[in-house]
């Protein structure tokens, strides 16, 4: 069975941001030099697979025989039990062709509430992560993690993206979007599936801190940044921002109030126009502004 080792050149088979930079949480302290399928300009496969193991698999595979690289894909989302599995598969579907996942939260809601799903005990739900790595030569390895728990609505929480806000784990009484990312991902589906990928695939490498310095993750800014779909999502990032301007205010090209509404104001007129949610489109221009 192949092997990766430490200095390694791997390809995060994703255009999702927020994932990408999630599942590089995950493996840059392994030594891996992760690259995304974006940056190296692949295509998006269609996902055709009716499972999301055959959807981790085609990603996987298909960015492996692009780059010539081995590729780490994951498939994850939201099973409901009394939507009988749904969204499932078409998690991301659900969220529409601009990724809103406000939209997507809100039409399982409606979806619990027409099957009377909100009476009595809250509806359970689980996340499911599926991650393939696959090999140029065809060779493919799949690893799988659940965290199961119930959903709430209005959904809580700014943190996180996706489905996070409205899925309470079982244990916790606080949703994933109010969370702080490393209590989530202590405890996430995709840290789960990553254990046993870790047992089988990085076995006798050590791994290291990141990020030492202590400056600013602006990857992380970036990555929540694209992912955000909501009012509250949007005032998290803001509230984030702020705290980031005090402890790192030296870092900031606009650290005046002046200086950085000129930027904003810069960002906002050349940004261009798609079907984004408003407030994702707003978050990207206050970061590039903190930078521009």
């Amino acid at each position: 069975m192949n092997k990766l080792w430490k200095g390694m050149k791997l390809v995060v088979a994703s255009h999702n941001p927020g994932k990408v930079w999630e599942i590089n949480q995950l493996i840059q302290p392994y030594g891996l030099d992760a690259v995304s399928a974006a940056e190296l300009g692949l295509e998006e496969p269609e996902e055709t697979e009716a499972t999301f193991e055959g959807n981790a698999r085609l990603k996987a595979v298909a960015a492996a025989k692009g780059s010539g690289l081995p590729a780490l894909a994951d498939d994850s989302g939201l099973e409901v039990e009394c939507l009988g599995g749904a969204p499932g598969i078409y998690s991301a579907r659900w969220a529409g062709p601009g990724k809103d996942f406000g939209v997507a939260m809100k039409k399982v809601a409606d979806e619990i509430t027409a099957r009377h799903g909100w009476a009595g005990q809250a509806p359970r739900a689980n996340f499911i992560s599926v991650l393939c790595l696959a090999w140029p030569d065809g060779d493919a390895q799949i690893f799988e993690g659940r965290v199961f728990g119930h959903l709430v609505w209005p959904a809580r929480g700014g943190n996180g993206f996706g489905y996070d806000p409205m899925f309470v784990p079982d244990g916790e009484t606080r949703t994933f979007g109010e969370m702080e990312p490393k209590e989530k991902y202590a405890i996430s589906h995709r840290t789960r599936a990553f254990a046993a990928f870790k047992a089988a695939m990085l076995d006798g490498i050590a791994p290291t801190p990141t990020n030492v310095s202590g400056g600013r993750d602006v990857d992380a800014f970036a990555a929540a940044a694209a992912s955000l779909s909501t009012r509250v999502e949007a005032a998290a990032f803001v509230a984030r921002m702020k705290d980031d301007l005090v402890a790192h205010g030296a870092e900031w090209k606009n650290a005046t109030l002046e200086g950085y509404l000129d930027a904003l104001a810069r960002e906002l007129q050349r940004a261009p126009s798609n079907e984004e949610p408003a407030w994702r489109q707003l978050a990207k221009a206050m970061l590039a502004a903190s930078n521009d």
